[in-house]
C-alpha cells in the first residue's frame, strides 16, 4: 500500500507507530473509507487475548496436548508430555 507525506507527517506528529498503523489494518473495524480501531475493539480483543493466554497456559502444563483425527472424527485425545 502506497504511504503518503500526509500520512507520514501526522503519523509522526502524533506518536503512531508503523507498528500500530499495521495492527489497525489488520484487525480494524471497516467503515467506508476508514479503519477504526477504537477502546471498546481494543478491550475486547485484549479479552479474548488474554483468554487465550490462559487455555494455552492450561496446554502447557499438561506438557501439550495431542488428539488424533481421522477425517472428521475425532479420535482420542491425551497429554503430550
Amino acid at each position: 500500500m502506497h504511504v503518503t507525506n500526509h500520512l507520514k507527517a501526522r503519523q509522526s506528529q502524533r506518536g503512531i507507530s508503523k507498528e500500530m498503523i499495521e495492527y489497525v489494518l489488520q484487525h480494524g473495524a471497516d467503515m467506508k473509507d476508514k479503519l477504526i480501531f477504537g477502546k471498546k475493539l481494543a478491550r475486547q480483543l485484549l479479552a479474548e487475548i488474554r483468554a487465550e493466554e490462559r487455555l494455552i497456559m492450561k496446554i502447557l502444563d499438561k506438557g501439550g496436548v495431542i488428539v488424533v483425527a481421522e477425517g472428521d472424527a475425532l479420535i482420542t485425545t491425551y497429554n503430550y508430555y
